[in-house]
């Protein structure tokens, strides 16, 4: 039985570890070429874990290649609007075609608001918000030559409520809200459908570090995944701490799939019952 997105082609920022890379398996598993990019290089960063590596993209191009599917891999920063279409624009070459767009790079560095510098302001704007932006508008032109598709962008809980530490992120993620319901309303027209993914806290780097960890256990001087893992269950009413980059992956999954063909302008929450507290 053919996969869910056989035959299609999907573009996948933020593709070299954590949740993007975790979609390009999943979608691969079901048919998909790759387009995968991620900044993947030692520049300066103001989040709480380290970048990506070379090698993290490489190992993406492994798994994805291990499924017998396609895929492109460029470095390339998603505020520089030229690099990322000049990095599409190769990938749809070598390719032949664009189905689906997961604007799924990020970053989180908590932080009280009066504490919280411009630089830290500015990069996760930046990347969180502007990023999104500049993914949609490079592969626009090619859903719209290509008759329609699906456009995916990663939120979070804290785009459709908020949390103290964090108003650089919870702005950002909230815009993201505000790109996906004006691109779902101007593009219906061709096809294009968009929507938006609001997880939890998903099990990755960005939420494993020792800065997090101490954001939620602000009385241990050495907080632990173990230590801090009781206290991120509150937030959810599913009693567990976090959910997995593959729940999530399950929802692009479907968001990107014909059996949601028309669906768009969606908020959809993968967050163990977290918008219910």
């Amino acid at each position: 039985m053919a996969g869910r997105a056989q035959g299609k082609v999907a573009f996948i920022t933020g593709a070299a570890r954590g949740q993007g890379r975790s979609h390009a398996v999943r979608l691969a598993e079901e048919g998909a070429d790759i387009i995968a990019v991620d900044l993947a290089g030692p520049v300066p960063s103001v989040s709480a874990y380290p970048p990506a590596t070379a090698d993290d993209l490489a190992e993406t191009v492994k798994q994805v290649e291990a499924l017998d599917r396609r895929i492109v891999a460029h470095q390339a920063d998603v505020r520089d609007s030229g690099a990322l279409r000049k990095a599409l624009d190769d990938g749809v070459a070598q390719l032949g075609r664009l189905d689906i767009v997961v604007a799924n790079a990020g970053i989180y560095q908590p932080a009280p608001a009066l504490e919280l510098d411009d630089e830290a302001w500015q990069e996760t704007i930046g990347i969180n918000l502007t990023g999104v932006w500049n993914t949609v508008k490079a592969a626009l032109p090619h859903l719209i030559s290509g008759g329609g598709g699906s456009v995916i962008l990663t939120s979070s809980v804290l785009g459709l409520r908020a949390s103290a530490n964090s108003i650089h992120y919870n702005t950002a993620k909230h815009g993201v809200v505000g790109i996906m319901r004006s691109v779902a309303n101007e593009f219906a027209q061709h096809r294009i459908r968009v929507n938006s993914v609001h997880p939890t806290l998903v099990n990755t780097l960005m939420i494993q570090n020792e800065q997090v960890w101490g954001l939620f256990e602000p009385d241990n001087p050495h907080p632990t995944r173990e230590s801090a893992a009781p206290i991120f269950e509150t937030i959810n009413a599913l009693p567990v701490p976090w959910v997995e980059p593959v729940d999530v992956s399950n929802a692009v999954l479907f968001l990107a799939s014909d059996e949601a063909r028309y669906i768009t302008g969606v908020t959809l929450p993968v967050d163990a019952g977290s918008l219910l507290k």
